[in-house]
């Protein structure tokens, strides 16, 4: 796809503009997820799992579902190896502070997230990863 349309340049982000005019980035095309065809950027619930003590490093992914063409899943790596991730208190928590199609149906905890050379999370990469994982 051509990087310019017009004069208008095609970042691959999703942003919207806020009532002074200014522009705000949400989340990357790419990385949304569609569930019950219902957009879910995963930015807004990965910077909720980050205000959660236990929550180190996150991303939250769309993993196939018959039902709703993706299921939300939120990938976790814990703070420290001492700690536990209570499932059912961070839904809970999620709930409160989300639509309930936005909270995840699963979390899945990693010792580790897939990272490119700058240090960034590979979506793509986890997405495989998990869903070879979950086969087996």
């Amino acid at each position: 796809r051509a990087v310019f349309w017009g004069d208008w340049l095609r970042s691959g982000d999703v942003g919207v503009f806020d009532e002074d005019g200014y522009l705000y980035i949400i989340d990357r095309i790419k990385d949304m997820i569609i569930t019950g065809g219902e957009n879910v950027y995963p930015r807004e619930i990965e910077e909720i799992l980050y205000q959660r003590a236990e929550v180190g490093e996150c991303s939250v992914i769309g993993l196939p579902d018959k039902e709703y063409g993706e299921r939300v899943t939120a990938c976790i790596v814990l703070k420290r190896k001492n700690l536990q991730l209570d499932p059912v208190d961070l839904k809970s928590f999620l709930k409160s502070q989300l639509a309930p199609f936005k909270v995840p149906k699963d979390f899945i905890v990693l010792d580790e997230l897939p990272k490119g050379s700058t240090g960034k999370i590979l979506k793509r990469e986890l997405k495989r990863q998990v869903i070879e994982k979950l086969k087996r």
